[in-house]
């Protein structure tokens, strides 16, 4: 085996993990968007229900 062919397994091999990495970071990234967006869902249905009681209460002042 030639110092050629040993460089280039590890490049190769060192390109392997650096995918495995990659692959981790971006399913980590997309669980945390996706729980983001029902957060961020939850939330503005809560806004909309206190919003739509608030102006119940303005309506009852009139």
């Amino acid at each position: 085996m030639s110092l050629m062919s040993i460089s280039k397994e590890c490049k190769a091999q060192i390109s392997v993990e650096l995918i495995i990495v990659l692959a981790a970071v971006v399913a980590v990234v997309l669980i945390l968007v996706s729980q983001l967006q029902e957060t961020s869902n939850e939330g503005s249905k809560k806004l909309e229900e206190t919003s739509e009681n608030i102006f119940k209460k303005i309506d009852d002042i009139k």
